[in-house]
């Protein structure tokens, strides 16, 4: 059997433009897979069209060594877009290799170690009040056991401009109360700042303030540039730190772990190097007592990719969803992963146990979007 084609589908979901990938063989087997769109968002599809010609006529099954081609292969390898290209064709890969030897993906890196995958969905809400009313509405609805918000007013980021820190911890407080009220002590909340405070001080601040809430974790306290600061904070947090979704591949990890930077990573498969180069970091982070809690903001491919991959996964925590119900990623794939009661259950299928819908990702071309920065009333930058 050899890859015959490669094909990339650059299409609008929601806020953002999603490359979804299908690798076709010789033999009649096709596989699918999700890249994340990473810088301008045509930069990823163009890196994948161009390893197309890498690829055709070698062995789909080679998925180490084809992974190994197209990293080192690549001038100054490790960077965002070719990972995140790397990522995609992974997966349609491990597709192709589950549907040759007619078993689901998670038998093939490991074989399950739980019987089904705990998510979390945001909450959003202007005011205390909406919050906590949408969090009981999306528990209702889905079943979650968990869930996660943002801390602050969007009025009030970031934290370090001149607006009141005491007043922004004190909306914050205001803000996880209200949800900690509706849900009670059964329900995990978890909290991500987006990357927004600048002073690891003021991170450890906002950790202290909102510790009595209990939550999960904290996400992004700091960009994550700075291994070093983010281990300092890490190690006088009285709550769990998350991060890592901006990092990739096995390298950059290591270098997070090293610092003990995290008690949580949250790699995101869709651009670190895909579902095997996960598994890689997991065992490193299992190594340093850590758990790892994916970062999923995409689309239904990328969530079943996470399944696999939580399935087969001792140190998996819970996984970042999106409900596949949405009108427009329901048209996507032609079956989705299954949600009961807050967990994703495991596909029975052969390989990832979805396909791409061609028609619905070729009605929803691209649409060019980046974040927008904008001067406040007060003077600081912020962003949307």
């Amino acid at each position: 059997m050899k890859i015959q084609a490669v094909e990339v589908y650059l299409t609008e979901l929601g806020r953002r433009s999603v490359p979804f990938v299908r690798v076709l063989t010789d033999a009649g087997l096709h596989g699918v897979g999700e890249a994340y769109s990473v810088g301008p968002d045509r930069a990823t599809a163009a890196v994948i069209e161009d390893f197309a010609d890498w690829l055709i006529g070698r062995d789909p099954l080679d998925v180490e060594g084809l992974w190994q081609l197209l990293y080192a292969g690549s001038r100054f390898p490790g960077g965002s877009v070719v990972n995140a290209a790397i990522s995609g064709i992974e997966h349609a890969l491990w597709d192709i290799k589950g549907k040759a030897l007619g078993v689901p993906v998670y038998q093939l890196v490991g074989g399950r170690c739980r019987e089904k995958v705990r998510v979390y969905q945001s909450v959003r809400g202007a005011t205390p009040e909406a919050l906590a009313t949408h969090a009981m509405s999306l528990i209702e609805r889905y079943g979650y056991t968990a869930l996660k918000m943002f801390p602050f007013d969007r009025g009030e980021q970031p934290l370090w401009h001149d607006m009141g820190v005491a007043q922004a911890l004190r909306g914050a407080e205001a803000r996880i109360r209200a949800v900690r009220d509706a849900v009670g002590d059964g329900v995990d909340i978890g909290l991500d700042a987006h990357a927004q405070i600048f002073e690891p001080s003021r991170a450890l601040g906002l950790c202290q303030s909102l510790q009595p809430f209990h939550p999960l974790f904290l996400e992004e306290p700091l960009r994550p540039e700075n291994r070093e600061a983010l281990g300092v904070l890490r190690a006088k947090a009285p709550i769990p730190i998350a991060t890592g979704e901006c990092l990739v591949t096995k390298y950059e990890f290591r270098d997070l772990l090293a610092h003990q930077a995290a008690d949580i990573i949250q790699p995101d498969v869709c651009l670190m190097g895909g579902l095997w180069e996960m598994k890689k970091v997991a065992a490193l982070a299992e190594a340093h007592y850590v758990t790892v809690a994916p970062h999923n903001p995409c689309g239904p491919v990328a969530t079943a990719v996470n399944v696999h991959f939580a399935l087969s996964t001792h140190n998996f925590l819970i996984l970042e969803y999106h409900p596949d119900d949405d009108p427009d990623r329901a048209a996507i794939v032609d079956v989705p992963m299954r949600l009961q009661d807050g967990y994703l259950l495991p596909p029975t299928t052969p390989g990832l146990g979805l396909d791409l819908n061609l028609a619905a990702l070729r009605d929803r071309p691209h649409k060019a979007w980046h974040r927008r920065f904008l001067w406040r009333s007060d003077g600081a930058l912020g962003y949307q």
